[in-house]
């Protein structure tokens, strides 16, 4: 068996299981920083460096690794810290991440190791904090407060991965969906997933609520649940149009937020999309494990809009 496949089986034995590994990394000084392993390519001696003209100003130039350039981000330039100083560059290390369909590489200061956690583990940030804060989650490791970054938010900042402007196939269709009455429900631990999000559906005119992590998100289909049961609501199949959920995020991950859908006689039916920016080809398996309809990669805001005008079509005609 090849050490691809030996990954896939490995990351689905722990599907809906609700765990992790992390890599924990300092930035500057002694505070753990954090990054899901999932996203993590490798992690390298920071290589030479070659400026880019009119970059962004965290982007401080672009590498070469083994035929392929990507860009390299002092991620403590995103975060407000004091920058990599170029006489140091060559003792810092690079993460070379793979997410958004896209590869790019963090400096760091140092990094430390990986760890095992269980979801539950990593409490979201406080709601005061979600429009200013560049952290997904926070957890303790030996006593120690981990940080752990939102490099969504980071990469989207640097290259301007998501447009206030809306899609034009979302702009197209948006009437077709006027004067009718479709819920959604949304989970995502990135502010920046979320805002997307919510412009996607606010084009279509598609009524909602987004969430910041899965165990919300069953909390509320539940308490819906209970509503139908006591007679005051509809079922909640009837209700959400579908579920939208984010693959990693804190205290309840959206694959054990599917396999507990499942498991409830009450949301079984309900129609649940994976959406993440995770790469890899272990998505699909792990989608058809845990029992979700598809998976789609995030920042693709056409796909999304299809796949909620096709469901409505399904249910139209049902």
């Amino acid at each position: 068996m090849s050490s691809f496949l030996k990954s896939v089986d490995q990351r689905t034995s722990l599907a809906g299981m609700n765990r992790m590994e992390l890599l924990l990394f300092n930035i500057k000084g002694q505070q753990l920083f954090g990054i899901n392993v999932f996203k993590v390519r490798e992690v390298i001696r920071t290589p030479e460096i070659s400026p880019v003209p009119k970059a962004d100003y965290r982007v401080i130039g672009v590498s070469d690794i083994r035929g392929q350039t990507m860009p390299m981000i002092d991620l403590a330039l995103a975060l407000d810290l004091p920058k990599v100083p170029s006489e140091k560059l060559a003792e810092s290390l690079t993460i070379v991440t793979e997410f958004n369909s896209s590869v790019q590489g963090f400096i760091v200061e140092d990094v430390d190791r990986i760890i095992h956690l269980r979801w539950e583990d990593i409490l979201p940030p406080p709601d005061s904090l979600h429009q200013v804060s560049y952290l997904t989650g926070i957890t303790r490791v030996n006593q120690q407060i981990v940080e752990i970054v939102d490099v969504e938010k980071v990469l989207s900042e640097v290259s301007g991965l998501v447009s206030a402007t809306p899609d034009p196939f979302i702009a197209e269709n948006a009437d077709k969906l006027k004067g009718k009455q479709y819920f959604i429900l949304g989970a995502d631990d990135s502010a920046v997933a979320r805002t997307q999000l919510k412009n996607i559906l606010g084009g279509l005119g598609v009524r909602h609520q987004i969430v910041n992590n899965g165990k919300k998100a069953l909390d509320l289909l539940q308490s819906w649940a209970d509503e139908a049961e006591q007679g005051s609501g509809l079922p909640v199949a009837e209700r959400v149009l579908m579920v939208i959920s984010d693959i990693e995020m804190p205290e309840m991950d959206g694959y054990t937020l599917t396999a507990k859908i499942r498991k409830d006689d009450r949301l079984k039916d309900l129609y649940v999309i994976l959406n993440s920016s995770l790469s890899g080809g272990f998505n699909d398996k792990l989608t058809e494990k845990v029992g979700a309809n598809r998976f789609l990669s995030k920042w693709h805001a056409d796909e999304l809009a299809k796949e909620i005008l096709k469901r409505i079509e399904q249910v139209t005609e049902s």
